[in-house]
């Protein structure tokens, strides 16, 4: 679940660039256990919570731990700003030897042209593929 941890008057502890990068954000928005922060109803219940507080979902998190503590090997990637948590998660998790997959339909950035040059960027380090790939490949 990707977090803000708030600070004293209850505003995102974030660094400078990021809040330039990112002005709406305000107090309460992805708060522990706020709506933001939350898993949608759809893929509710979650096995296994963990919180994402940077741009790699690794980074300061339980997740290596819980995944291998899982037995997972084979990671599926979806998410907003392809070319920021989600390549930094990707690449992350194959330095770490885990089977990485990106759906690119999937995922977004703030232009289209971001997004392509991302999937592209990450081709080295995961597979790509569709949701439609990934629907036949899990039935």
């Amino acid at each position: 679940m990707f977090t803000l941890q708030p600070g004293r008057r209850g505003e995102p502890i974030i660094a400078a660039h990021l809040k330039a990068l990112r002005p709406f954000l305000a107090k309460g928005d992805f708060a522990p256990g706020s709506w933001g922060q939350q898993l949608v109803d759809e893929l509710a219940p979650a096995d296994v919570a963990v919180e994402k507080i940077a741009y790699s979902a690794f980074h300061m998190s339980r997740l290596e731990w819980s995944l291998r503590k899982c037995g997972i090997q084979q990671l599926w990637f979806t998410g907003i700003v392809t070319n920021g948590g989600v390549a930094s998660t990707v690449r992350d998790a194959h330095v770490r030897e885990f089977d990485c997959t990106v759906i690119e339909d999937g995922c977004a950035a703030f232009s289209d042209e971001i997004h392509r040059a991302a999937i592209e960027g990450l081709r080295p380090v995961a597979k790509v593929a569709t949701i439609v790939d990934v629907i036949e490949a899990l039935s």
